[in-house]
């Protein structure tokens, strides 16, 4: 009898766990998940109720008093243990607080690349209570002014490496910006942080500087990219810091592994992520000054490296690299980050590796977050009904052409069908609040929707389209700036890229609208930059937009360069490809128009820009 009863429990266990994978695959995917993030605000409110608020500042310090001699930092070959960069980053608190007149709340902006100082100053001012601002190393001039002005600093750090930069905007600084230089001899106008920091304490700062009321203080100013203008300083909080060093624990790493971090420091992936992830965890990492795709399978090697961080085109980068022997020799297990297309995921696993790409989604400023943690191709994430409790947010129907939302008759918004792209709008409230930008209010209420379902309700508008497939899963689709209009339809550049960048001949492909006389809308150019030694076969091209594209979204022109210039994060600029059209007498590169007569793409000569122009040609 017993024997038949423990035959039928089996029995049904077998059956209960083949329909869970039938009919909830990613069951248990989403449930650890969301058991890591339940765990985690737990985790958080229980410190608030406490009154004690622990910051990733006091993470750290926690951490330099239990394991003091363990590497935190590896750069260049050199070590830096969590004392050392304790000590260190004291000894730039103690010059502050003896040579200036900071306090606590203060903004001091610092402009450094990628070196263990960056760490150093960015502890030794949180130390004080101040608030840094970290400006891109890639600035210069009015932009790198612009920055400044906007932030409203008490001082200026500034990296030996980039003294120059500063030195030319000097006289133009507003008044009352103390600027400190690290190096041993600072320019006329500045001060020698280095010479300082020879003299000073490196004993602890008492904590009272820096214990902070509330989570909700701003930690940081991180500059987000300015697609919508000029650069903005997004108010990253003490919550968010917290909130983004737990991204690598949530994809299960540990104190054990070793983080290869190439990506620029003052970006939020490079210092939260990446900086802030190590302190969660208590483990090394090892610090790059510049992502280097030759020297980036050496790096991991030689300092036995489990997880990097990567974004944009990183790994497209790695990828087009030589091929070499060995290329799976090696320790790296996850890669955490962000932007990685589909066709590149692919060929990244087949040529380097069981790697696990961690896909995630996040805006600097935003207060939504996505995690693919299920490795499935292409996905910045999934959401479920548990998920949607904990993240309030939707995909609203957008019209393209007036470059906003779209209202009923009523007022309120439309969420979009699964399959069909949406605007990402995510919900502002008291437990998931919208820190928006320092300065000018208007550039945070920008970024917010109102009344968007009900009277009263506010969103924050991530400026991103995605796509929620019938199973939950998450897609970037593109930028709305990136998205242009054509024969009455919305061609999305990413999917027209990727189809391109299908061909073996291509190495990088930019696709965006041209404006053309008496069309409404935009056409669609693609700028193509070939592989080395490769010739461009144009029946190939017409082959294969008209075969895997819409005929609204296949390129009517296409301009061939040598090289494209991208943003800091590796995103590919546009704004002056747009600008400049498809005009022969403006472009000394090679262009071509679409001809559907002849199955092909032909030379787009002079007489048939002028045809065009006059409306004998219709597109």
């Amino acid at each position: 009898m017993l024997l038949t009863w423990l035959t039928g429990l089996a029995a049904g266990i077998v059956v209960l766990h083949f329909l869970q994978k039938l009919v909830l695959p990613y069951f248990w995917d989403d449930f650890w998940y969301l058991l890591k993030v339940v765990r985690y605000r737990i985790w958080l409110d229980m410190y608030v109720l406490k009154g004690e608020l622990f910051t990733v500042l006091d993470k750290f310090l926690s951490l330099a008093n239990k394991q003091p001699q363990k590497p935190f930092i590896i750069y260049e070959g050199d070590i830096y243990t969590y004392q050392d960069v304790d000590k260190r980053s004291s000894r730039v608190a103690h010059v502050f607080l003896n040579h200036s007149s900071l306090k606590r709340g203060d903004t001091v902006a610092l402009l450094m690349s990628n070196e263990p100082d960056f760490v150093h100053v960015w502890f030794g001012l949180a130390k004080l209570g101040c608030v840094v601002a970290f400006l891109s190393s890639n600035i210069r001039s009015n932009s790198l002014l612009h920055c400044i002005r906007s932030c409203e600093p008490r001082a200026l750090v500034v990296g030996a490496d980039l003294l120059g930069t500063v030195e030319d905007i000097l006289p133009s600084l507003p008044g009352g910006i103390s600027v400190w230089a690290m190096s041993d001899s600072a320019p006329r106008g500045m001060i020698s942080l280095k010479e300082k920091l020879s003299m000073a304490s490196d004993k602890p700062v008492p904590r009272c500087h820096h214990a902070t009321s509330s989570l909700k203080s701003a930690h940081l100013y991180i500059f987000t990219s300015g697609t919508t203008g000029l650069p903005k300083p997004a108010v990253i909080s003490q919550l968010q810091a917290l909130q983004g060093s737990a991204g690598l624990w949530a994809f299960d790493c540990t104190a054990n592994d070793i983080i290869y971090i190439t990506l620029p420091l003052y970006h939020s992936s490079g210092a939260l992520l990446g900086i802030g992830g190590c302190i969660e965890l208590g483990a090394t990492c090892v610090l790059k000054k510049k992502f280097s795709a030759s020297q980036f399978w050496n790096d991991c090697r030689k300092y036995n490296v489990t997880v990097f961080q990567y974004i944009g085109e990183l790994c497209r980068y790695l990828c087009k690299q030589p091929k070499r022997e060995g290329e799976k020799d090696h320790q790296v297990r996850l890669a955490v980050g962000n932007g990685i297309r589909s066709d590149v995921w692919r060929e990244f696993l087949d040529r380097f590796g069981n790697i696990k790409i961690c896909e995630l989604y996040g805006a600097t400023e935003g207060n939504i977050s996505f995690m693919n943690q299920t490795g499935k191709i292409g996905s910045v994430g999934r959401t479920n009904f548990f998920h949607k409790l904990l993240f309030s947010f939707d995909m609203i129907k957008y019209d393209f052409k007036k470059d906003e939302p779209i209202r009923n008759e009523q007022g309120w918004c439309t969420p979009v069908k699964k399959g069909e792209p949406g605007l990402l709008i995510s919900r502002v409230n008291e437990k998931k609040p919208f820190f928006g930008y320092a300065g000018d209010k208007k550039h945070t209420e920008k970024k917010l929707l109102y009344d968007v379902f009900k009277k009263g309700d506010v969103y924050f508008n991530t400026g991103d389209l995605m796509v929620q497939d019938r199973e939950n899963f998450l897609y970037f689709w593109d930028r709305i700036g990136d998205t242009f209009r054509w024969k009455g339809e919305n061609v999305a550049t990413t999917e027209v890229a990727d189809v391109i960048g299908m061909l073996d001949f291509i190495q990088e492909t930019n696709v965006y609208g041209v404006a053309v006389p008496d069309y409404e809308g935009k056409a669609g150019m693609a700028s193509i930059i070939l592989k080395p030694n490769r010739s461009l076969d144009l029946d190939k091209v017409y082959e294969q937009v008209v075969s895997f594209l819409p005929a609204y979204a296949c390129p009517r022109f296409l301009r061939i360069q040598e090289n494209m210039e991208t943003t800091e994060t590796f995103k590919l600029r546009k704004f002056h490809l747009v600008e400049e059209g498809f005009s022969p007498l403006k472009i000394s590169d090679p262009l071509y128009l679409m001809d559907n007569l002849k199955r092909s793409y032909v030379p787009l000569t002079k007489e048939l820009y002028d045809q065009i122009m006059l409306g004998e040609i219709r597109l």
